[in-house]
């Protein structure tokens, strides 16, 4: 009899979901936003996200994410999954984040340029690589 096949391939409890849906994202140090951005979740579980973030992000720290989800609230009402966690590894794949808290709430109307609103730089010293542009609100 070969074992082999148990220990090979995904041993995840949760399923994970292959969509790419549009993220906001706020790096939490000390309960206050140091970082943020805008990205695109690869997977998602009921346990955890893996996302791009367009930088690598420290493992260790919290972070919280508003995902564009995909199903609106009463055939009329944009909806975002807001999603905290704490980021258990970063890498060229992504950031991947196991999920503490969730809810669903209604989305409010987003600038189309990508940015954040009321947006400015501030530098970070965990940074582990320079983004071109960086902001938070």
């Amino acid at each position: 009899m070969q074992y082999t096949d148990r220990i090979g391939g995904d041993r995840r409890s949760d399923r994970r979901y292959n969509l790419a849906l549009g993220v906001r994202w706020n790096l939490l140090y000390r309960k206050k936003v140091v970082d943020s951005g805008i990205g695109r979740t690869v997977d998602l579980s009921s346990g955890g996200i893996l996302f791009e973030a367009g930088l690598k992000l420290p493992a260790g720290l919290k972070v919280c994410l508003a995902i564009s989800w995909p199903v609106l609230l009463h055939e009329s009402t944009q909806m975002q999954l807001i999603v905290e966690g704490r980021i258990v590894r970063s890498n060229a794949a992504g950031v991947a984040i196991r999920t503490t808290q969730h809810e669903f709430r209604t989305a409010t109307a987003a600038p189309r340029t990508g940015e954040l609103p009321g947006a400015v730089r501030v530098p970070f010293p965990f940074r582990t690589t320079e983004p071109t542009v960086r902001t938070f609100t």
